[in-house]
């Protein structure tokens, strides 16, 4: 278990995005979920980093007769489930609406941990709080960081740091134990200062428990300097042998506008890996 950074080019086009993900024919239906959810970094002054390539695991073994190509998979037919929900109820086709509720509900009862997230709200919405306890309790037993987002955000001294992560299942194969999971950084510097990213420091956890520690020079192969009201983004991966987990960390950087500055630690906050998702779009 160990972070795995993706091979990269820049791009300082904001108002783009790669068309595709580079991480070969197999991963066409997650190429199609990035391209979905990453047209909310459209910003003007942050730097896109573009994926080209990625790492793999020793002998990788593709998945065979999944038809991922194809055919949808369940973390995609849920997802676009969601979608045309959202759609329908704004279009004000109840109609639709109803029927796409109907067939998400019978989706979830045919997911433990959807079932679950559903009846906790449902609970705390009601204000059945034993209730609520005990489902909560459920989650974190069958999968304990299911009550963690799968985004995170944090400041520190003026950084923000936003990070996004998504299960890439075209990568992934479960019936060996590897799940892989994509996230995206984006490094917000709100201060009145620029600083230079120097060192990462990641903290990984698979869902028994078991965590490493990963330290690295700087970023995707850079120490970027982020100038005030500017931002730098890229995106890197994390393969794990259970199908959740959680990343935090830090950012090491020092402010560059005088000599012998002090380093700093910036904050990464807490997030999930996970198969599911947590049905968040956007930080």
């Amino acid at each position: 278990m160990h972070s795995l950074n993706l091979k990269v080019v820049t791009d300082f086009n904001a108002r783009s995005w790669p068309s595709r993900l580079g991480v070969d024919s197999e991963a066409a239906g997650a190429r199609r979920q990035w391209l979905n959810y990453n047209s909310i970094y459209k910003h003007q002054n942050v730097r896109i980093v573009k994926i080209v390539a990625c790492s793999t695991p020793e002998n990788p073994t593709p998945a065979s007769g999944s038809g991922q190509n194809s055919v949808l998979s369940r973390t995609q037919t849920y997802a676009l489930l969601k979608q045309q929900l959202e759609v329908a109820a704004k279009s004000e086709d109840y109609k639709e609406a109803a029927r796409l509720r109907d067939s998400l509900k019978i989706f979830e009862e045919e997911e433990p941990v959807l079932r679950l997230q559903r009846l906790l709200k449902e609970a705390i919405a009601e204000e059945k709080f034993e209730d609520a306890a005990r489902y909560r309790d459920e989650l974190k037993e069958i999968a304990p960081y299911s009550l963690l987002k799968c985004s995170s955000d944090a400041t520190t001294l003026g950084i923000r740091v936003q990070v996004r992560s998504v299960y890439i299942e075209g990568r992934s194969q479960p019936s060996k134990g590897l799940y892989f999971f994509a996230y995206r950084i984006r490094i917000s510097n709100n201060s009145d200062r620029p600083v230079q990213l120097l060192r990462r420091h990641w903290i990984i956890t698979d869902a028994n428990g078991k965590n490493e520690n990963v330290w690295g020079i700087g970023v995707i192969g850079e120490q970027p300097v982020i100038l005030p009201n500017t931002g730098f983004e890229y995106s890197s991966a994390c393969p794990l042998n259970t199908p959740s987990g959680r990343m935090e960390g830090d950012f090491e950087m020092k402010h560059i506008d005088k000599l012998d500055a002090r380093t700093f630690n910036v904050a990464i906050a807490p997030f999930s890996l996970s198969t599911i998702g947590d049905g968040t779009d956007a930080f």
